[in-house]
């Protein structure tokens, strides 16, 4: 881990002193880590590296931490909830030598839910998607109109994740084809598939579940009638043919 392309310093300690200078020194307001449900508390290298993110908490920066499902990760062991604030906090003397002194490092939850059918957000959200798309027969609807939305959220469930995938195959699709527009036709011939996705982490919960859809089977072509050839004319026999 580098601090803003410094070398890696030598010890926690030094990490620590680096990223509070990095910090100041380059006036940051936020530090965002993603993927946190990754870490694994039986290892002792992410025990560690918890402990070092906790130790961040105490410098002058918001800190954002994201993950799935992180009240089952196990990462909120030790901690606590205000219920006077509903605040989280570690107290201190927690994981580490240096650890807050006085109330502790406290935080706040926030849970992220997948999009509910009917949500305006859901619908905002498409809308968002539908002006980046440069499909050359793309018209204003094309994912929010003629229920659209309700179609793509029974096919994802109302996961982002889903959801850009399925967009994406099928944007590949319409061009192959030619058609150059999003339908529901053509998404339907479209099966949702991750598994080119490989930096998933199904232990982390990364992985969600993804709704049964079975593309439509091409309708089976009726075999012709053979042709009535009583009054064929087969032209004049051979010499000699009775």
């Amino acid at each position: 881990m580098d601090i803003y392309g410094d070398v890696h310093p030598a010890t926690k300690h030094d990490l620590i002193r680096a990223t509070r200078d990095a910090v100041r020194d380059h006036r940051t307001t936020a530090l965002l880590i993603d993927d946190i449900t990754r870490l694994k508390l039986h290892r002792q290298d992410d025990q560690d590296t918890l402990d070092l993110i906790r130790e961040l908490m105490d410098i002058s920066v918001t800190l954002i931490l994201i993950g799935v499902n992180i009240p089952s990760s196990g990462l909120l062991r030790g901690a606590r909830r205000d219920p006077r604030t509903s605040q989280w906090c570690f107290p201190a003397g927690g994981h580490s030598d240096s650890a807050a002194a006085g109330t502790g490092r406290r935080f706040d939850l926030v849970n992220l839910r997948m999009f509910r059918q009917g949500d305006t957000a859901f619908t905002e959200h498409l809308a968002g998607i539908e002006d980046q798309l440069r499909l050359l027969n793309a018209a204003d609807g094309m994912l929010t109109g003629d229920g659209m939305a309700d179609y793509l959220h029974e096919r994802t469930f109302g996961s982002v994740g889903l959801l850009r995938r399925l967009i994406e195959d099928g944007c590949a699709a319409a061009m192959e084809t030619g058609e150059e527009c999003l339908t529901r036709e053509l998404l339907e011939d479209i099966r949702i598939n991750l598994d080119s996705l490989s930096d998933l982490d199904p232990e982390a919960g990364e992985i969600p579940r993804i709704p049964e859809h079975e593309p439509p089977k091409e309708p089976a072509k009726k075999k012709r009638k053979p042709r009535n050839t009583v009054f064929d004319d087969h032209g004049t026999p051979p010499d000699g043919d009775a």
